[in-house]
């Protein structure tokens, strides 16, 4: 299934609703463009909805990476929201999940800004 990413408000915060698979080629190339793009227009708070990312592969954990360093070097924070077991599981053997501020809560997340 192909990654689709879906940009939305919350604020002055951007929340970017995911779908499908975080995988080399088309899917990490996607997120790479979201990413850079939003910095472009000035968000450098950003919430990452994986909700319905049902796989990332290494390629996909880089871009994650690479992300969270885009946004960081914009003095911004890039934060992920509901984490699918898969992913959540992923992100601890590779210990990123000690990196990124992970939450189960939209609201919650949104006020962590």
């Amino acid at each position: 299934m192909a990654l689709h990413l879906t940009p939305r408000n919350s604020g002055a915060i951007m929340i970017v609703d995911a779908s499908g698979r975080i995988t080399l080629g088309d899917g990490s190339a996607m997120l790479r463009k979201t990413i850079r793009q939003l910095l472009e227009e000035g968000n450098a708070n950003i919430i990452l909805n994986l909700a319905d990312v049902d796989y990332i592969d290494s390629s996909g954990i880089g871009e994650l990476v690479s992300a969270y360093t885009a946004v960081r070097s914009k003095n911004g924070e890039l934060k992920l929201l509901h984490l699918t077991k898969k992913v959540h599981d992923l992100l601890q053997i590779t210990k990123l999940f000690t990196v990124f501020e992970v939450y189960s809560d939209e609201g919650t997340a949104v006020g962590s800004f």
